[in-house]
């Protein structure tokens, strides 16, 4: 990749001026948390859902765009980054046009609904995926020209998460580089970021770097004990944990780059309960030391001491433990949940005083029409529902709330619904002989509102009377930002 002069200067020059017009995130100290699905029997999502508000987290990164997953979260309030899995990057940054596509199926249907808030563009690309090294920026710039050409690109943000080893050193932080081989990729990266008010995204191991050097690294510095403090001796700073001295590594970094106004998100980091004979330091005991006093460190609302003034925005990795990973026992034991919801260890991650629970309430419940199924059947049975059945189908009618989108999958979800709800629930009233499911998640979309029941049932057989339904959302979409943005990021493709 080259850097011509002329481009470089648009660049600068377009830069100052997009300082006034980009619409940037508020910071504000926030601790979430990494939703991994690599595990037997994980949790569904609709529960999983209810298990984060029962804790009080208000954020989660997910790998992908599962739709059910997503489906769960409609309505919920809670941030939610989605992820472009490293297996998809070929086929989703041939062009601009699949990197269109991929947006408008996966994440256009749900940004009225789901706070989605950012997009991860793989993960660990330049350390563990070479080979996509030299297209990652332009599949995340196209991502992004998706996300205007939607009216989307001024709340979700498009960044790629990066393992540490992605520096040269690390310590001390303030004389920590970029490994020099990724610097023609971090540049224009980096440039981007800068660009659209994005952020740097870091997962930050502590624990991989005392497994490494346990012998010199302090366990307690590692895992944020009060007593530990390291001295960088470069910038006179004083550092209390191995974390703060990771991160600060990263702001470092990009400063002799010229980058010093990116933020870092810390999108994965965490400590094991559980490792092999050989791996040091991996225990209940720590691990909820670790997580106790990493949430403590995060909500005290003050930020690196290279970077005071700027919260820290952090996933804590993971929700469950994720057995179906490769790898050493370590790598499959990070969980803060069992499968069945129940806390591994006692921890707060509030700071609130607010130790982890399970769930302690029950799910909702609604009937919509199965995915794949005849249409002569799903006819018959919507037909059945607004004559026979007795429900008002007024509402699917031309004209009505629930009338768009006109779908046959779509009218007859809304009157499998009001037919299950009006009788009471019971599991045999969401059959129509094989095309309605009882489902957890929310269908309601706009103005159309799907009653729900109270409280959990399962699928039964019946008379005439749901895979989950197609998604049904709408997105009205309206471009936000002017010419300015669209000839930077023009600019920009150039030195690619």
């Amino acid at each position: 990749m080259g850097w011509p002069k002329v481009y470089g200067m648009l660049l600068l020059l377009a830069f100052h001026a997009l300082s006034s017009v980009f619409l940037v995130h508020p910071v504000d100290a926030s601790l979430g948390v990494v939703y991994g699905t690599q595990g037997s029997n994980v949790p569904i999502p609709a529960s999983v859902v209810q298990l984060l508000k029962t804790n009080g987290v208000p954020q989660v990164r997910i790998y992908d765009t599962n739709q059910d997953v997503l489906k769960a979260f409609a309505g919920s309030d809670i941030q939610v980054i989605v992820g472009i899995p490293n297996s998809q990057l070929a086929d989703i940054g041939k062009t601009n046009a699949t990197a269109a596509k991929w947006l408008t199926d996966n994440v256009v249907p749900y940004a009225d609904v789901v706070n989605i808030t950012a997009i991860a563009v793989g993960s660990e690309v330049l350390t563990s995926y070479q080979s996509y090294s030299t297209s990652l920026v332009r599949t995340m710039m196209w991502i992004h020209d998706a996300l205007i050409a939607n009216g989307l690109d001024a709340r979700i943000r498009v960044s790629t998460p990066h393992s540490t080893d992605i520096l040269a050193t690390t310590f001390p932080p303030s004389q920590a580089t970029f490994n020099r081989t990724l610097v023609p990729v971090l540049v224009p990266m980096l440039q981007f970021l800068s660009l659209t008010g994005s952020f740097m995204m870091f997962n930050v191991f502590p624990y991989y770097a005392y497994q490494a050097n346990f012998q010199a690294v302090d366990l307690q510095y590692a895992l944020f004990q009060p007593s530990a403090l390291v001295a960088d001796t470069y910038s006179n700073l004083m550092y209390p944990s191995l974390f703060d001295a990771l991160v600060d590594a990263g702001y470092y970094a990009m400063q002799v780059l010229n980058f010093s106004t990116v933020n870092i998100v810390v999108t994965e980091t965490g400590w094991p309960h559980q490792g092999d004979a050989n791996e040091v330091g991996a225990s209940t005991e720590n691990a909820a030391l670790y997580c106790g006093n990493l949430a403590r460190r995060v909500m005290n609302r003050t930020g690196t001491p290279f970077r005071p003034q700027t919260p820290m925005e952090v996933f804590v990795y993971e929700l469950f433990n994720e057995d179906l990973r490769s790898g050493a026992t370590s790598d499959r034991n990070y969980g803060l949940f069992s499968n069945n919801m129940v806390p591994v260890y006692n921890v707060d991650l509030t700071g609130q005083g607010r130790v982890l629970q399970a769930n302690s309430t029950q799910y909702q419940t609604w009937c919509v029409a199965k995915k794949d199924v005849s249409p002569q059947g799903l006819q018959q049975a919507l037909d059945w529902t607004c004559g026979q059945g007795g429900v008002n189908c007024s509402a699917i009618l031309k004209g009505g709330l629930c009338y768009e989108p006109d779908t046959l999958d779509s009218h007859a979800s809304w009157a499998f619904n009001s037919y299950y709800q009006k009788n009471g629930n019971a599991p045999n009233t969401c059959d129509f002989r094989g095309v309605g499911q009882i489902v957890t998640y929310n269908p309601s979309y706009l103005n159309c509102v799907y009653t729900a029941s109270n409280v959990t049932t399962t699928v039964g057989g019946g008379d005439f009377p749901g895979s989950s339904a197609a998604s049904r959302l709408e997105f009205h979409s309206a471009f936000t930002i002017g010419c300015l943005s669209l000839l930077v990021v023009a600019n920009l493709r150039y030195l690619l």
